[in-house]
Parts: structure tokens; sequence; C-alpha cells
């Protein structure tokens, strides 16, 4: 008697993707984490609203400069066309260090939080310039952390036990703490160097923007054209079109780099 055997091949579940409400609480939940300030030292963010509240002044002080002296040689509506471009620079700065700003000055006088969990993984570096990366099993789930790789020397290969001190709204790790036998020693291996372009973009392109906006738009403000409102038009528009173009060409570039990076990820 032949006995015939049936194996059934169990396909597995492809992950879902997330929904527009998932990716709308993630950005938020990003935001209000300090968006691309999320880990550094309250210190440092400070420092860094500082010079940009700086950068924000002279702006201003170079909208003001314009609708002073170019109206009596191109007109009003091409002083203002010359400068709407300005604006941007300011508006970038307050999106991406406003809101790390705000949390630093909470963080200043704020008690630090503890942390206690297992490790399961750790990373001298992150997608954040000068971070690395812990992963940590808590009670309420897998945590990211972004740490200075300094504090990641004394972190070892195996699963121990880790109490971090945290601040409450930037989420900075001050202090990393092992508890247990450090029985396997953490190997480092070499950063793609992918990796770096992919840190260096998210600052390097609203540098680009504002740019490209300042650039394209002011050089038509001051160029001799005519009619007065053709001429304001067309100096808006060339400002947007060059900095349409920068974002363009950053957000094919960031598509590339991620698919790059997601490569050398090992497949299961």
């Amino acid at each position: 008697m032949q006995v015939r055997q049936q194996v059934r091949k169990v396909q597995p579940k492809a992950a879902a993707a997330p929904t527009k409400g998932q990716t709308k609480r993630q950005r938020e939940r990003f935001v209000q984490g300090g968006g691309m300030l999320q880990g550094y030292a309250p210190d440092f963010v400070l420092r860094v609203g500082y010079v940009s509240i700086g950068i924000a002044v002279v702006c201003l002080a170079v909208i003001a400069a314009l609708l002073i002296f170019l109206p009596p040689v191109y007109g009003f509506p091409v002083a203002i066309a010359a400068a709407v471009a300005w604006v941007l620079p300011i508006a970038l700065l307050a999106s991406f260090v406003g809101p790390g700003f705000r949390l630093a000055l909470k963080d200043r006088k704020a008690e630090a939080r503890l942390v206690q969990g297992q490790l399961m993984g750790a990373a001298s570096v992150s997608t954040s310039v000068g971070l690395g990366m812990l992963m940590v099993q808590t009670r309420g789930g897998v945590e990211q952390y972004l740490v200075p790789p300094a504090r990641l020397k004394q972190v070892p290969g195996n699963q121990v036990s880790v109490v971090l001190t945290v601040t409450p709204n930037l989420r900075h790790v001050r202090s990393v703490g092992i508890m247990g036998q450090r029985m396997v020693g953490r190997v480092e291996p070499p950063v793609p160097a992918v990796m770096k372009r992919v840190q260096l973009l998210p600052l390097l392109t609203p540098i680009a923007l504002s740019l490209a906006a300042v650039i394209g738009d002011d050089a038509v403000a001051l160029a001799p054209i005519s009619p007065m409102p053709l001429h304001a038009v067309l100096a808006v528009l060339a400002g947007a079109a060059l900095a349409g173009a920068v974002y363009g060409a950053s957000f094919l570039l960031q598509r590339r780099m991620m698919a790059e990076v997601q490569s050398l990820v090992p497949k299961s």
C-alpha cells in the first residue's frame, strides 16, 4: 500500500503597507519628538536654535533692504517679488529647528527618566549625523534610541539588561548602564559610504532649496525687464522653478539612496 504524503506549502504573508493614517501619526510623533534634532543634547540643540535665529534676523534685514531700495529703481511689485524668496529660509528654519528648540528649552530643566529593558541591538551609525542607535525591549515594546557613539563602546553583543537615562522630550540618552555579564563583544561592521550620504541629504536639501529660490528670484528681479508686472511674475517663477528642480532632484536622490540601503540589508 502506498501512502501519499501531502505537504502544504505555506506562503508567508506580506507585511501590510502603512496606511495614510499611520504615516500621518508617525510624522506627528517625529515632529513631536524634535524632528531632525531628536536624540541630540539639549545644549547643542539650543546652540543650533540661536544660530538659526541669527540667520532669520539676517533674512529679515535683507527683506527690509529690498523693500526700501528696490522700489525707486524697479517698482514696488518687483521689490516684493525679490523679498518673497527670503521668506523660504525663515520658514525652513522654523519647521526644521523650531520643534527641537522648544523641546530643548523644556529638557534643560527637566529631570531625565529611567528606561530599563533587554538589549536587542546596537549600531554606531544611524540616519542622524553623529549619533548611533540602540534598540531596547521594554514592557511597552521595542524602542529605538539615538545615542552618541561614545556611549555605545561599553555595549556588548549579547542580550543583557540595560538602563538608560533619557530626557523626556528630545529623548537624548545621557547615560547607558549595563546589567549582567558582557559575554560577547560587539563587532562593528564597516560603515557603507551610502550611509554618510543619507545622513547629509536632510541637511543639504534645505540649504540647496533656499539658495535656489533666492538666486533664481533675485537674479531675475535685478535684471532690466519690462513691463513691471511681467518682471515681478518672472522673478517669482524663476525662484519657484529652481527650488522645484532642486526638490525633485533631492527626492529622486533620496529614493535611490534608500533603495541602495535596503539592498544592503540581509534577506532572510
